[in-house]
C-alpha cells in the first residue's frame, strides 16, 4: 500500500559526523560569556567609565586570548538608557558566569549591576555618574 522510502531521511545522522569540530559546553559558555562581556564593555566605554571598562577588558582578553576592541564612538543615547542596558548585560554576564563557575567574572558583574542600579537612582538633574569608579 505504501511505497518504501528510497532516499535517506533528513533526520538520519550524516555518514561523517566527526568531520567537523565540536565544542564542549565549557567552550560554548566561554564564547557566550566573552560576547556578553564585550557588549557590556561597549556600553561601559560609552558611559565613560574607564576603570570598570579596563577590568571588563581584562576578562574579555582572558576568555578570548586577545585584547578586545574598545568602543570609541558615542551615541546620542541618554545616560539612564545606557545604564539600564548595562545593567541588563551585566545580569546576563552574571548568569553565564555562574553557569561556568567563574567567580571573578560573577563578582565583577554583580558590582557592575550595583553600580548601574545606583546610577539610575540618582536624579536626572545630577551630572555626576554614580558608579563611575
Amino acid at each position: 500500500m505504501y511505497e518504501p522510502i528510497r532516499s535517506k531521511s533528513v533526520h538520519t545522522p550524516a555518514d561523517h559526523a566527526d568531520d567537523f569540530p565540536h565544542r564542549s559546553r565549557e567552550e560554548e559558555l566561554d564564547i557566550q560569556l566573552a560576547g556578553h562581556l564585550a557588549a557590556l564593555l561597549a556600553v561601559t566605554d560609552e558611559l565613560g567609565i574607564g576603570e570598570a571598562g579596563d577590568r571588563i577588558a581584562v576578562q574579555v582578553a582572558r576568555l578570548r586570548g586577545a585584547p578586545p576592541a574598545r568602543h570609541a564612538g558615542r551615541t546620542d543615547a541618554p545616560a539612564p538608557a545606557l545604564h539600564r542596558r548595562a545593567h541588563a548585560l551585566a545580569g546576563r554576564v552574571l548568569v553565564v558566569a555562574a553557569s561556568r563557575a567563574d567567580t571573578a567574572v560573577a563578582i565583577l558583574a554583580a558590582e557592575r549591576m550595583d553600580a548601574h542600579t545606583a546610577a539610575l537612582a540618582v536624579p536626572a538633574a545630577s551630572t555626576r555618574l554614580v558608579g563611575a569608579h
